[in-house]
């Protein structure tokens, strides 16, 4: 046995440190608050789907043992058990399968809801970009919350890469006006607040709705013909697109001087605040640059 003074040695050398030691997570989510974990997480809720993307990114999808309705990507996604919807998650599901970490999306989430799981004793981070910068933030964050940092930081760096490289890329290109449909009915587009405006910003893009009030605002048919747009930019699935176009084509040579120019997207690739928002950002560059050789 090593004496009082040998073991007083030990300890000060760092020899016995780790038995002393206690290695606490802490990190800030998106709204500014602190969030603490004992030891990474290991069973995770996540409550939409560019947070289940964003998880896998980080190398932390099989560490989600619940998520909502639509995290359909990647395919793996598709197999983890399900636990509602944006507004109404089952709260007893949710506590059945012992979550150490819950990820909650602000904006689409019941935040009634929201604070009964924080009653429950549950860290709940908030996830919410408004920048594609902050993406690449979560990132790195979300492997820090799962214990998956070094994954988690290539992907952020490989991110941060493409994103610096779009922005070379078109810092300098001729402006073209863009009007985004979010929705049809009633008409929906997206002011200069919104992620969605920031990347057609970063794609040389000016968003003509960029200086409503609201994040998601309604706008009319007039309004639009108004804005005197380049281009019509719809994100709808493929199902829904012969629909859109037959709403636009008795107005399409009113709303902009090329009756082609009304393109449509992956709304998955632009309206989820996860990674695959550049593979939308490339399709939208190369769709403008287009419209810059008609103008």
């Amino acid at each position: 046995m090593p004496s009082h003074q040998a073991l007083f040695l030990l300890v000060i050398t760092g020899i016995l440190i780790p038995q002393f030691v206690k290695a606490d997570i802490s990190v800030i989510d998106d709204k500014g608050r602190n969030i603490k974990l004992d030891k990474p997480a290991v069973r995770i809720i996540s409550l939409a789907p560019h947070i289940t993307e964003t998880l896998f990114t980080a190398g932390a999808g099989n560490k989600i043992v619940g998520t909502i309705a639509h995290s359909d990507y990647p395919e793996a996604a598709k197999n983890i058990q399900r636990v509602g919807g944006y507004p109404t998650a089952d709260i007893e599901k949710i506590i059945s399968l012992k979550p150490d970490l819950i990820i909650s999306w602000p904006q689409g989430n019941n935040l009634k809801q929201v604070e009964k799981l924080k009653a429950f004793g549950i860290s709940v981070f908030m996830s919410e970009p408004v920048l594609p910068q902050d993406i690449a933030k979560n990132i790195k964050t979300f492997g820090q919350l799962a214990g998956t940092s070094k994954i988690a930081e290539k992907a952020a760096d490989e991110f941060m890469q493409h994103y610096n490289s779009l922005k070379s890329q078109y810092a300098n290109k001729e402006k073209v006006r863009v009007f985004y449909q979010l929705w049809n009915k009633p008409i929906m587009t997206i002011n200069g607040e919104h992620l969605i405006s920031k990347v057609i910003n970063l794609c040389g893009g000016v968003n003509v709705f960029s200086n409503l009030p609201s994040l998601s605002p309604r706008v009319s048919i007039e309004a639009v013909i108004a804005s005197k747009t380049d281009i019509i930019l719809a994100g709808a699935k493929e199902e829904k697109r012969t629909t859109w176009t037959a709403e636009w084509n008795k107005w399409l040579p009113l709303a902009v001087e090329n009756s082609q120019n009304i393109i449509f997207t992956d709304p998955d690739l632009l309206n989820r605040a996860g990674p695959r928002i550049l593979q939308g950002a490339d399709n939208l560059c190369r769709e403008l640059d287009k419209i810059r050789t008609t103008k």
